[in-house]
């Protein structure tokens, strides 16, 4: 009992706070071996875009959206602007149709966003693709800072970075904002150390050709679309200058059922993804798709649930003093995040209890994720989260 205690809490340890230490302790001993790795470009080298965004019924702020699409900068004669309103039925193409300097594709059935994606990519005749989401707004320089990655032949994707609303968050959705920043870390030091493990929707772009279109029940096709590119042994680039700002989920309720969308595209992924386990392909790869992807999507949340019960029997059968006080620690931990649970429901603000809350929600969702995954039906058009 004692060993199965330790190798599970270390491997919890690993998963959310290790594999940071040990990332940054790799790309510092890169950075004295090999020195930074270059982001001096030619920005006169800027190659020619299509920004394709993909838009259900998004007519409330679609006209804001526009407006700061419109506004970004890129030479104009190098950028295409695509908007995908395929299966909305509120004016989100009526909207779309007022600005000549957009371009506009409509479907009145609803098959997906994967279906929308398929079909805008087959319009596309630039060498970059660049994908965001509607409810998201992008930085004015977003645009030049993700191209200019594609001067490096080895690069194949390049992933911005999805900021959420702080300012906006008063509950305990404060949570998916610390969560994000430390999301931020991590992919700068995996892209640095070789390769950033997956992209996210809200901002991210690809070779056009290296496009693969994803099986049409994908339901994290951002994810899947990036990985792809990086089994064919390209690196996908992290670039915080580049970043979408969103709000945050409308209350913990949304969050949770965005969180278990993604953890059962997620497991989806992970079986679906079967090379990236294999270390000799790429060891670097593997080992960070394996530390910052598999283990958070597959065994760690099991592991909190098996290192608690371990520490109650453990104690029931030595009375060590010690393992006393980890079970002590543990109580306390989940008593806190139970407290924020209890706050969050009286609407009474406590911040500092909101992590641990959002924490054990978040690994609750990887659970029901796996369950629905396997023994229910995660739909790929589906209802998105409402947001503040």
């Amino acid at each position: 009992m004692i060993i199965f205690f330790w190798v599970s809490l270390l491997i919890v340890f690993y998963t959310f706070i290790g594999y940071g230490i040990v990332l940054f302790l790799l790309v510092a001993t890169r950075r004295m071996v090999k020195g930074k790795r270059n982001d001096l470009y030619d920005l006169q080298l800027l190659p020619d875009c299509t920004l394709i965004i993909a838009a259900y019924n998004e007519a409330d702020i679609l006209d804001d959206k526009i407006t700061n699409t419109l506004s970004l900068k890129y030479p104009e004669q190098k950028l295409s602007i695509l908007f995908v309103t395929d299966g909305s039925s509120d004016h989100s193409p009526e909207i779309v149709k007022k600005y000549p300097s957009v371009q506009l594709m409509h479907s009145p059935e609803r098959k997906g966003k994967i279906h929308a994606m398929h079909r805008a990519m087959q319009q596309v005749k630039t060498g970059i693709c660049i994908f965001t989401d509607a409810n998201t707004f992008l930085n004015e320089d977003a645009l030049i800072n993700i191209a200019r990655h594609y001067q490096d032949a080895t690069v194949g994707a390049v992933a911005g970075e999805k900021r959420v609303n702080i300012d906006a968050m008063a509950d305990a959705t404060a949570g998916e904002g610390f969560y994000w920043k430390y999301e931020s870390v991590l992919k700068k030091w995996d892209a640095e150390l070789y390769s950033v493990v997956g992209a996210a929707g809200e901002l991210f772009s690809i070779r056009t050709d290296l496009y693969i279109p994803v099986p049409p029940d994908t339901v994290l096709d951002d994810f899947m679309i990036s990985l792809r590119i990086a089994e064919k042994g390209y690196r996908i680039v992290y670039e915080p200058n580049a970043y979408a700002l969103e709000t945050s989920s409308a209350n913990i309720a949304e969050e949770l059922k965005r969180k278990i969308r993604i953890a059962a595209g997620g497991i989806q992924s992970v079986l679906r993804l079967k090379s990236l386990l294999n270390p000799f392909r790429n060891f670097i790869l593997s080992f960070q798709y394996i530390s910052h992807r598999v283990l958070r999507w597959t065994i760690t949340p099991f592991l909190l649930v098996l290192a608690f019960v371990l520490n109650f029997f453990i104690v029931f059968e030595t009375k060590a003093i010690f393992y006393e006080l980890m079970l002590a620690g543990q109580f306390a931990f989940y008593l806190v995040a139970f407290t924020g649970w209890i706050f969050e429901q009286k609407n009474i603000r406590v911040k500092a209890l909101f992590v641990p809350y959002y924490f054990c929600m978040m690994n609750y969702a990887v659970l029901a994720g796996i369950w629905r995954y396997m023994f229910s039906e995660q739909k790929v058009a589906w209802d998105k989260a409402k947001r503040k």
